[in-house]
């Protein structure tokens, strides 16, 4: 997991957060130092998911609240 941009998580505070995990790009937003959900997904190959702050099938909403929690901090760490 690496971060894409200069920004580190704590100077982006509500913004988007734009990472790289094993060739995937990963689009999360950062709400006021929390992370709130997937805003899109790009696969190694090009396949694109976009996915919006309500919907059901954002990731993000998925994890449990300790993995939410240390995925957090991960991302804080970068």
């Amino acid at each position: 997991m690496a971060k894409i941009g200069e920004q580190t998580w704590d100077e982006l505070y509500a913004c988007h957060f734009v990472m790289d995990v094993e060739g995937w790009r990963i689009t999360l937003y950062n709400d006021c130092d929390e992370l709130d959900y997937c805003e899109q997904a790009v696969s190694p190959v090009g396949q694109r998911w976009d996915f919006s702050s309500g919907d059901r099938t954002d990731p993000i909403a998925l994890l449990s609240t300790w993995e939410h929690r240390s995925l957090e901090l991960r991302l804080k760490a970068l």
